[in-house]
C-alpha cells in the first residue's frame, strides 16, 4: 500500500472510530479540542478534515449551549420554589437543582458538562473564527455555496476584515454562487424579525411589518429566557474573588448570587447588541412597541395600537408623543363604543418589574461585595420624533448604537499634561519624525536605536527560542490565518541564555536593549513620572507560504493598545478585556527585508490611514497607548517581520511581574549568584 493510501486509511479508520464512539457512547467531544484539531488540519493544508472538525466544533459548541439551557429550565420546572418562610424548603429547592443539573448534563453532554475552555477559545467561537478557516477550506475543496455562507458569517461579525470583503465580492462573481447562499450561519432571530419589519414598516406593508415585529418579540423573550439561564454558571468580578476568602453563609450566597444577577441583567444589552459591535441598538426592545402601535393604527386595529402603546410608556414613562397617541387611541375607542379598560401587555409589564427588582437587588448585592454598581441607561431614547404621525425614527431599518454604561470611560487623550520633544538621552538616536509629521498626537519615530550587529543578535535570539503562538496563549496565529507568529519573553530569554542554548550576552542585550526603549520614551515625552515595563516582547511574524494569493487582510488589526476600539461609533471604550492601564507602546524592529508589514495609523473609523512606517532594522515608532492612535500591521506576504514590542505603564501597581524577575536575575549576573529559572516564566498575552 503506497503512502498515500496508508494516508486515506488511516483518515477513514479515524473517522469511522470517531463516529462508533459517538453512536455508542452518546456524548458531546469537547468543541476546543476539535477546533484545534481543525486549526491543525488547516496548516497541513488538510481540507477535508478542516471542515470535519470544525463543523464538528460548531455542533458541539451550540450543542453545548442548547444543553445548558435545556438542563437548567428543565430542573428549575421540575424543582420550583415554594412561598415558605423556612430555610429547609429553600435549600432542598437548590439542592434538588444542582443534582437534577449534574445528572441531566452528564446525560446530555457528558464529560463535557465538567470541562473547562480557555477564554481565548471561547472569544474565537464568540468572533466566529472557525468560519474564517472554513471559508477557505470549502474554497479549496470547490463547495462555493458553502464557502460564501462561512464567509458572510464570519463577515457579520467582523465588518472590518478586508481580506473577508474582497473574498465576499470574487464569491458573488463566481458561477453557482446565488444571492441566498450568502446567509448568516448564526443569525439571531430575533434581530432578524425586526430588521425584516423595519423593512416591511419602511415600505408601508404595516400588515406583514406586524407580523414581523410579533414574530421579533416572541424569539425575543425566548433569547432572554436562553441567555439568562447561560448566566448560572461560575462568575468572577474583577479584583473580587469571592471563592478566595471564608465567607459567612449567606455572604457568600449573596456574593454570588449578585454576579449571577449582574450577568442576566446584561441580557437586555447583549440581546440589542448585534454580532461585532460593541454598542447596542438604541432603545431596542421599546422599539418593537413604538413601531407596532403605529402599524397597528394604520391596519386599524386601535385597541391594539393602544396595548402597543402603553406597553411602550412602560418604558419611557410621561413620552409626550406616544401619551398624545395614547389619548387619540382611548377617545376613538370611546367614540367607537369600546370600553377603555386597556392595559399594556402583561409579558412585558412583568418583563419591566422584574428589571426594576433587579436593580434594587444588585445595589444592595454591590453594596455588600464593597463593589461600585451604577445603572446603565438600557433603553434610552433619542428624543422627539418628527414626523406628523409620531412613528418610530428610520429610513433603512438600521438603528443607530450608543454608549449604553456609565461605567465606560471614553479614552482618547489621557488627564495629564502632552508634552514631547525631551533630550533622547543616546548622542547616536536621532528623532525623524514627530507628532506633527506623523499627523497625529503623542506619535514619534525614531532612527539608530540600535545597530545592525545588535538587530542580528536579536533576530537570532528571535529565531532560536520564539515558541509558536507564545504570547497569545499558544496561538499560532491571533491575528491572521496567513501568517505564522512566533514570540519570547525576557526571562525566557535569559532562561535560554543560562541553559546555554543562546548565548547569555544576547539574553542580557535583549534585556539591555528594552530598558533604552523605555529611557528614550520617557525622555521624549517628557513624562513626570516613572514610566514601567508593562509587557515586553520579541516577536516575529512570518507569510505562510501558499496562502499570499490576493491578500487583502492585516497581520494585525487596527486597534488601539489600552481600549476597545468601536469604529463605527467612533469611540474607544477604556473597559476589560482592554489592558487599560497602558499608557505608552513602542515597537522597535529587528529588520526591514520581507514585503509588507507596514506599521500603520489610523482614524478611528479603522480605515482612514493617517501614517506608514516602514520596518527597518534600528527603526523605533512610539505612541501613546490611547483611542488617539489607532494602528495595525499590515499583510506581512513574503519573509520574515521581527521586533520588540514594549508596552508601558505610569502605574507600578501594574508594573510586568517578569521584568521584575528579570531585574533580579541580571542584578545576581553582576553579582555572580547562582539564579534557579524554573518556574518563573509567566507569559502574558496582548491586545
Amino acid at each position: 500500500m503506497c503512502a498515500a493510501d496508508m494516508t486515506a486509511f488511516s483518515w477513514t479508520l479515524a473517522l469511522l472510530t470517531t463516529l462508533l464512539w459517538l453512536r455508542t457512547e452518546a456524548r458531546l467531544e469537547p468543541f476546543d479540542l476539535l477546533y484545534d484539531n481543525g486549526v491543525e488540519a488547516f496548516y497541513s493544508s488538510d481540507y477535508e478534515r478542516v471542515v470535519f472538525y470544525m463543523e464538528k466544533a460548531l455542533s458541539s459548541y451550540w450543542e453545548l449551549r442548547r444543553s445548558r439551557v435545556g438542563c437548567t429550565l428543565s430542573c428549575e420546572d421540575q424543582y420550583p420554589f415554594s412561598n415558605t418562610t423556612s430555610d429547609l424548603p429553600f435549600f432542598d429547592v437548590v439542592l434538588r437543582r444542582a443534582a437534577c443539573l449534574n445528572e441531566c448534563l452528564d446525560r446530555r453532554v457528558g464529560a463535557q458538562s465538567v470541562h473547562r475552555v480557555s477564554e481565548d477559545v471561547i472569544q474565537d467561537f464568540n468572533r466566529r473564527t472557525p468560519y474564517n478557516f472554513l471559508q477557505l477550506a470549502y474554497y479549496k475543496l470547490n463547495q462555493m455555496d458553502k464557502a460564501a455562507a462561512a464567509a458572510h458569517t464570519f463577515f457579520v461579525a467582523n465588518p472590518e476584515h478586508m481580506e473577508m470583503r474582497q473574498n465576499l465580492e470574487r464569491y458573488k462573481l463566481l458561477d453557482g454562487v446565488e444571492e441566498s447562499h450568502f446567509l448568516d450561519r448564526e443569525a439571531r432571530p430575533h434581530q432578524q424579525a425586526f430588521s425584516t419589519g423595519v423593512k416591511h414598516y419602511d415600505n408601508e406593508n404595516y400588515e406583514i411589518a406586524i407580523k414581523s415585529f410579533e414574530e421579533a418579540l416572541v424569539e425575543y423573550f425566548k433569547a432572554d429566557v436562553e441567555c439568562r439561564a447561560l448566566c448560572e454558571g461560575p462568575q468572577k468580578f474583577e479584583d473580587h474573588a469571592y471563592l478566595e476568602y471564608q465567607p459567612h453563609l449567606h455572604k457568600a450566597i449573596s456574593d454570588h448570587y449578585t454576579q449571577v444577577l449582574a450577568c442576566k441583567h446584561e441580557c437586555v444589552r447583549d440581546l440589542a447588541t448585534r454580532p461585532g459591535r460593541l454598542s447596542p441598538m438604541e432603545n431596542y426592545l421599546p422599539l418593537h412597541y413604538d413601531y407596532l402601535q403605529f402599524a397597528y393604527f394604520k391596519a386599524g386595529k386601535m385597541d391594539k395600537a393602544l396595548e402597543c402603546a402603553l406597553s411602550y410608556l412602560l418604558f419611557h414613562e410621561g413620552d409626550e408623543f406616544l401619551s398624545e397617541n395614547v389619548d387619540f387611541y382611548r377617545r376613538s375607542l370611546m367614540e367607537e363604543g369600546i370600553s377603555d379598560e386597556f392595559k399594556p401587555r402583561q409579558d412585558v409589564e412583568r418583563y419591566v418589574r422584574r428589571h426594576k427588582k433587579e436593580v434594587e437587588l444588585l445595589r444592595l448585592g454591590s453594596e455588600i461585595m464593597e463593589l461600585d454598581f451604577t445603572e446603565s441607561n438600557y433603553w434610552s431614547s433619542s428624543g422627539g420624533r418628527e414626523d406628523i404621525n409620531r412613528v418610530p425614527s428610520s429610513t433603512d431599518g438600521e438603528l443607530e448604537y450608543f454608549p449604553i454604561s456609565e461605567k465606560r470611560n471614553n479614552s482618547l487623550l489621557p488627564d495629564r499634561e502632552l508634552r514631547e520633544g525631551g533630550p533622547l538621552v543616546y548622542n547616536n538616536v536621532q528623532l525623524v519624525l514627530n507628532s506633527e509629521a506623523l499627523n497625529g498626537t503623542q506619535r514619534a519615530l525614531f532612527e539608530k536605536v540600535i545597530t545592525k550587529q545588535e538587530c542580528q543578535a536579536l533576530q537570532e535570539v528571535a529565531n532560536t527560542i520564539s515558541i509558536a503562538g507564545d504570547g497569545y496563549r499558544g496561538r499560532m496565529s491571533p491575528h491572521t490565518p496567513n501568517e505564522k507568529f512566533e514570540g519570547a519573553t525576557v526571562m525566557k530569554a535569559l532562561q535560554y541564555g543560562f541553559e546555554g542554548r543562546i548565548p547569555l550576552t544576547s539574553a542580557q542585550l535583549f534585556y539591555e536593549v528594552s530598558e533604552k526603549a523605555r529611557k528614550i520614551v520617557e525622555s521624549y515625552f517628557m513624562l513626570n513620572s516613572p514610566l514601567y515595563f508593562s509587557y515586553t516582547h520579541l516577536v516575529c511574524r512570518t507569510a505562510l507560504t501558499g496562502q499570499q494569493d490576493h491578500r487583502n487582510d492585516l497581520s494585525h488589526p487596527i486597534h488601539a493598545d489600552n481600549c476597545l476600539l468601536d469604529p463605527e461609533a467612533n469611540e474607544c471604550w477604556k473597559e476589560p478585556p482592554a489592558y487599560t492601564y497602558r499608557d505608552y507602546s513602542a515597537l522597535l524592529y529587528l529588520n526591514g527585508d520581507f514585503d509588507g508589514g507596514e506599521f500603520i495609523f489610523t482614524e478611528m473609523d479603522a480605515k482612514t490611514v493617517t501614517a506608514s512606517v516602514k520596518p527597518t532594522c534600528g527603526r523605533m515608532v512610539s505612541f501613546s497607548s490611547g483611542g488617539e492612535n489607532p494602528h495595525g500591521v499590515k499583510a506581512v506576504t513574503k519573509g520574515q517581520r521581527c521586533a520588540v514590542a514594549l508596552w508601558f505603564t505610569l502605574d507600578p501597581l501594574f508594573r510586568e511581574l517578569e521584568r521584575l524577575q528579570a531585574d533580579e536575575v541580571i542584578d545576581s549576573l553582576q553579582s555572580k549568584q547562582h539564579w534557579d529559572l524554573d518556574n518563573l516564566i509567566n507569559p502574558k498575552d496582548e491586545l
